[in-house]
């Protein structure tokens, strides 16, 4: 009996601890930045990740349409009371946090999240900080550069068995630093350039997916 025991937490001390990174706008929310195009009429907003993989690239021009249009951090703010996380996300996330920590990984802005993040039941979110003079985005400030990655790696360096999923060109890095990573409700440019992570439409496959890995 002694023995068995004595194996039994070897065993257990050999099982690393896991921990479950997910990417928000496009996993769990709709795409920010494409509620702010279709609200205000400016189609050049609609891109996002999924079509510009050089981040500062993309908020750049952001920044410029903003710029250039008058519009103000409380008009996208407004957009995104409006918003309601997409169908199924809750339930899946509280299921998921019952069995694993979780934390969210976006490229998203502290300004922007709040009413998203309350919806869900207020997750663990690392992600950046807008630059706001008088009601005007005027900038952005990076947490850390490659921000999704290095967190992967850090909890890795904890002795973390990290499970990621995202959607778009910029969860890649995470993913590829991931233990076990994966593609979910990913454009077909996305699933195609990275074939190597498995791809999945609906939450229960995902889950399922999150499940296995964590056996592992």
């Amino acid at each position: 009996m002694a023995r068995q025991r004595l194996e039994h937490l070897k065993h257990s001390a050999a099982v690393k601890q896991s921990i479950v990174t997910l990417d928000l706008e496009g996993v769990l929310t709709p795409e920010i930045w494409i509620a702010v195009a279709e609200k205000t009429g400016l189609p050049e907003l609609r891109r996002t990740t999924r079509d510009e993989p050089n981040y500062d690239k993309l908020m750049r021009g952001r920044l410029e349409i903003l710029d250039r249009h008058r519009l103000k951090l409380s008009d996208i703010q407004q957009v995104i009371g409006s918003l309601r996380p997409l169908d199924g996300a809750r339930v899946f996330l509280d299921e998921l946090r019952s069995l694993v920590q979780v934390i969210i990984l976006s490229d998203t802005f502290e300004q922007f999240a709040a009413p998203l993040l309350r919806q869900l039941g207020w997750p663990t979110l690392l992600c950046h900080r807008l630059v706001v003079e008088h009601d005007r985005v005027v900038n952005y400030r990076l947490r850390v550069p490659d921000q999704k990655q290095k967190a992967v790696a850090a909890f890795k360096s904890l002795n973390y068995h990290v499970i990621a999923a995202g959607d778009s060109f910029n969860d890649t890095a995470m993913l590829k630093e991931a233990n076990a990573g994966f593609l979910f409700r990913a454009p077909g440019n996305v699933k195609q350039q990275f074939p190597e992570f498995p791809a999945v439409e609906t939450y229960s496959d995902l889950l399922k997916l999150i499940k296995g890995a964590m056996s592992e």
